[in-house]
């Protein structure tokens, strides 16, 4: 049987040893370490100067925030060119026919039909004037005219080339009868001629040509309204 005091030291002591166990496992649970574990934020950089550096935010191609769109930059050294606009006016001057002139070797062979006078026939208008110009429409060979209007000559004596020469005729009301007399036959062939007739707007209305041996006459008449 042990004592009452003996009891008391047994009891201290288990006493002692629980919480000399206890202190144990909480130093397993709970280890001698005060430092902080700071999680590095995505993205942030280290200071060697050891402050802290602003977060740097990396730009995304993909975030519709970013304003910059490479189809809309220009590029260094392009101008940017003006649409082609065809109502612009280019200074040239407006021509009065689209056709070329034509070129050849020889004019046609001489045939009796040109041996005498053609007609270009009548035509009507209200216009205030004409203007009237012919060229030679085939070999260039020297070929001359007259002109005459309602029988007073107005042209004595003018070489046909390839380029449309005329002038413009002013109408008196009735008839204005254009006579074209064929000087010569150049040096090769008929006198031949092509001939344009535009109104005071610059349509045309009347072309035709004529082949002629000399003394003949082509002639076209124009009723002014």
């Amino acid at each position: 049987m042990y004592s009452e005091k003996e009891n008391l030291m047994k009891i201290i002591l288990n006493i002692i040893l629980l919480l000399s166990v206890t202190n144990v496992l909480a130093q397993f649970d709970n280890p001698r370490n005060n430092s902080v574990r700071i999680e590095a934020a995505e993205n942030d950089v280290p200071s060697p100067t050891g402050f802290e550096l602003p977060a740097v935010k990396t730009p995304s191609l993909s975030n519709s925030e970013n304003k910059f769109n490479p189809k809309e930059s220009p590029t260094l050294g392009e101008e940017k060119q003006e649409a082609f606009d065809m109502t612009k006016k280019d200074g040239f001057i407006d021509v009065k026919t689209n056709k070329s002139p034509k070129y050849f070797t020889k004019d046609k062979a001489i045939e009796d039909k040109y041996g005498r006078d053609q007609s270009f026939g009548e035509l009507k208008t209200d216009a205030a004037f004409v203007n009237v110009v012919y060229r030679d429409h085939e070999y260039v060979d020297g070929d001359r005219i007259r002109v005459l209007i309602n029988d007073d000559i107005v042209q004595s004596d003018i070489s046909l080339d390839g380029t449309f020469r005329g002038f413009d005729l002013p109408l008196q009301p009735g008839v204005n009868r254009i006579d074209f007399v064929a000087l010569n036959q150049g040096s090769s062939g008929p006198n031949t001629a092509e001939l344009h007739v535009y109104d005071d707007k610059g349509a045309l209305i009347s072309a035709h040509e004529w082949n002629l041996l000399t003394g003949n006459k082509a002639s076209i008449t124009i009723v002014k309204n």
